[in-house]
């Protein structure tokens, strides 16, 4: 017992200096994936003393099971070479390989759900062309009151299609105010708008769709008290045929009367994974942080970016010069979920290649328990495509119980974690069975190579005493 202990913790000793190493290799990585700042405590003694302590309690656990089972053989019995291992011999082995693989199909399962949500999301309409869009922030006075010579410059040079300024960018919302009143509004509704202030070629240059009605326009000197509502604001109000309908905004004789005059298709602006919420544009020229500047497709983005840039600075010098793509800035929406899928993604993998370790031995194992076995059936006339499923047939048995356990496990975390968000994937029924059959593959894959061996061998090698 005492041999087969410190061999087991002399292993896992081992196994803990080269972990080390390989945590230091793969660290930086890990780290940017992840994006965590997590570094080795070289000079904490807690982290040695935990990660050693924890390394022979290893070691003593993986080695209990051998020097207690071995060091109860009869000695004369195994130089006798009548000793045969019980038929239990290998239910450790076997429960310890259901649950590695138990817990490598939950998260195959996870990974490819996942990755699902997040191409559910990204496949979104969003309600408006995030190709060629540019924000800038109007981050100090030099911006202000520079639209129209901006805008004329701009055009003039072919840099752009179209420019535009609004309260907030394409991509976020930043205001919502309360207050608004309409014909048959139920009291109790809490009236609670996402408000955005947009010039007139705001439509024009982010490309939203009117549904409904027209889009401000200069030629109409009245847009001013005019308001332009999304396809949730008109559902939220549950007016029908809103053109033309008025909406107040405030109480007394100082409210805002706005008459609406178009209706535009639902913008994601926010969490792509949320409902669009109810918005009002309206039109201004001075309650605005954000210059939107539609490039032009004829030019090399970078030409483009040059003569804007050459302009900002000529026209505005004093100001900073940056910029962001809208499309850049919504792909920033899906981080928190591409992290979690490649950490799932990767740890899929690495509890996979840990699972097929422990099948390679398990069949390892059971093929030279059954070498005998085997050579009698060939003998007999067996193939080898026979005995390879016999074989198999055990390790399939495996994979399926381990399929039963991670399977409602895997649907109960992701129904939790799906319900966090209102516009999502379901759980499709192929997932599973994808999971599993995928495993089966890995499962065949990783035995054959000791079945293969074990049912091509010699009979007269598998079948001698001596």
């Amino acid at each position: 017992m005492g041999q087969l202990l410190c061999e087991s913790v002399m292993v896992a000793l081992i196994a803990f200096v080269f972990s080390i190493l390989l945590t230091m290799v793969s660290l930086p990585w890990f780290n940017k994936v992840a994006d965590k700042q997590i570094h080795i405590l070289w000079s904490n003694g807690w982290f040695w003393l935990i990660g050693l302590g924890f390394t022979i309690v290893t070691g003593l656990l993986a080695g209990s099971y051998p020097a207690l089972y071995l060091s109860s053989f009869r000695p004369i019995k195994v130089l006798k070479g009548t000793f045969k291992a019980g038929r239990l011999a290998t239910l450790p082995r076997k429960v310890l390989v259901v649950m590695q693989f138990a817990v490598s199909v939950c998260l195959m399962i996870c990974t490819i759900i996942v990755y699902k949500q997040i191409q559910h999301s990204k496949n979104r309409p969003v309600g408006y062309d995030r190709n060629n869009l540019v924000s800038i922030m109007m981050q100090t006075p030099d911006f202000y009151g520079k639209y129209d010579i901006l805008r004329t410059e701009l055009k003039k040079q072919q840099a752009i299609e179209e420019m535009s300024e609004s309260s907030s960018p394409v991509t976020g919302v930043w205001s919502n105010n309360s207050g608004f009143n309409w014909e048959g509004k139920d009291p109790n509704t809490d009236s609670d708008f996402a408000t955005i202030w947009i010039t007139a070629e705001y439509g024009k240059t982010v490309g939203f769709t009117i549904k409904e009605g027209r889009d401000f326009s200069p030629e109409f000197k009245g847009d001013s008290s005019s308001v332009i509502l999304n396809e949730a604001a008109v559902k939220f109000m549950g007016v029908k045929d809103p053109i033309g309908k008025v909406v107040r905004w405030g109480d007394g004789p100082e409210a805002g009367a706005f008459t609406i005059v178009g209706v535009v298709k639902d913008m994601v602006m926010t969490s792509p994974y949320e409902p669009v919420k109810q918005a009002v544009y309206l039109l201004t020229n001075n309650n605005v942080n954000v210059i939107n500047l539609k490039l032009n497709p004829e030019k090399s983005t970078s030409a483009s970016l040059a003569i804007i840039e050459k302009v900002f600075k000529k026209l505005i010098p004093a100001a900073p010069f940056a910029y962001e793509f809208a499309d850049t800035e919504y792909a920033k929406k899906f981080s928190n979920e591409e992290r979690i899928g490649n950490l799932a993604g990767f740890f899929t993998l690495l509890a996979i290649f840990i699972s097929c370790l422990g099948l390679f031995g398990l069949a390892s194992f059971v093929a030279e328990q059954r070498t005998k076995e085997l050579g009698i059936r060939k003998i007999v006339g067996a193939s080898v495509f026979n005995l390879w499923t016999l074989l198999s047939a055990e390790f399939i048995i495996l994979v399926s119980i381990a399929s039963v356990i991670a399977i409602p496990v895997a649907y109960y975390y992701l129904h939790e974690w799906l319900e966090k968000y209102n516009y999502r994937v379901a759980i499709s029924w192929w997932v599973f069975a994808a999971a599993v059959l995928g495993m089966i593959l890995i499962t065949l894959s990783t035995i054959s190579f000791h079945a293969i061996r074990a049912a091509t061998a010699s009979p007269v090698k598998s079948l001698r005493s001596e």
